[in-house]
């Protein structure tokens, strides 16, 4: 799954999986007995009911743990199913309610959606953690598995990440966000920031990509500037990044690497100027209609002007 393949099945797959185990719970399928909130026990399972002694308030309990447990893998249900529908359909990106300017997502997000987020956070860390690409072993043609950077400088000075990019503790001139799932760990290490939220999967369209460009184009000259002046040191560092560093950030690497005049077009900024620095970076079928809407747009339709 991840940023380039199966992000609409992945949000499908845990609504499917919530109401698997919804059904479980309240014993429509399964071992257990049906829950009936008439009932005043709620009847408890099979194993609980009938039981006598000192177990009679532990079985008393189970009924309840069964009704809340039931509850939130219906809520789960729907949540999920509802994002799938949104990812569909392009919209909704501001429900998590992802504030733009700090990258901050509020307390109430992880609650009200904690059935979206607890899922994503957990296969994210995972997908970090044990995710590998294929290098050149050395002078050798043949090529080993290696661990997928957090990120990688994949020409001087730009770097192509997922959301745990925090860890190189880097002094970034500018940092193009595209995450609406994650909060922005580098926010208080970056000159500019700039946050484009987008589902997992779905690429910024034609005028965001213009907009995003062209940020990346400014957070560098304004490094350079403040470097002239004293303020800062050494070399500007831009980083774009997703949740993997993978799809969303690499369509938008492809349109800042043009508007630098790096290359002609986005498939040589993704074939020579990306994949050799981090070979995970792939473009879906929607990133590469966007992109080629807005080469079209903003560099072809600009050449006659």
């Amino acid at each position: 799954m991840g940023a380039v393949h199966g992000c609409y099945l992945k949000y499908v797959g845990l609504s499917a999986i919530s109401y698997a185990g919804y059904q479980l719970v309240v014993g429509n399928i399964g071992p257990m007995e049906s829950l009936s909130v008439g009932d005043a026990r709620i009847l408890a399972t099979s194993s609980g009911a009938g039981g006598g002694g000192g177990r009679g308030g532990y079985s008393d309990l189970l009924p309840l743990l069964r009704l809340g447990t039931a509850t939130y893998l219906g809520y789960s249900t729907l949540l999920n199913g509802t994002i799938a529908i949104l990812f569909k359909m392009k919209k909704g990106m501001g429900v998590l309610g992802k504030n733009l300017e700090e990258g901050s997502i509020p307390l109430w997000s992880y609650l009200l959606f904690s059935p979206f987020h607890i899922p994503t956070y957990a296969y994210t860390y995972v997908h970090t953690l044990v995710g590998k690409m294929k290098v050149q072993d050395g002078s050798s043609k043949k090529k080993k598995k290696s661990p997928v950077p957090v990120a990688s400088m994949v020409q001087p000075g730009l770097w192509v990440g997922g959301c745990f990019a925090h860890r190189l503790n880097k002094q970034w001139a500018g940092i193009i966000d595209l995450t609406v799932e994650f909060p922005e760990r580098c926010r208080d290490s970056t000159l500019k920031y700039l946050c484009v939220p987008t589902w997992d999967g779905v690429p910024c369209s034609p005028e965001q990509l213009e907009h995003a460009a062209n940020f990346a184009v400014e957070a560098k000259e304004n490094w350079m500037k403040l470097k002239e002046q004293g303020a800062v040191e050494g070399e500007p560092n831009i980083l774009i990044h997703c949740a993997h560093g993978r799809g969303r950030s690499t369509t938008v690497m492809c349109a800042a690497m043009v508007k630098m005049g790096m290359y002609a077009n986005f498939e040589e900024a993704l074939e020579k100027g990306i994949k050799p620095g981090r070979p995970v970076c792939k473009l879906n079928a929607m990133m590469r209609k966007n992109l080629t809407e807005w080469q079209n747009i903003y560099v072809e339709g600009k050449k006659g002007l």
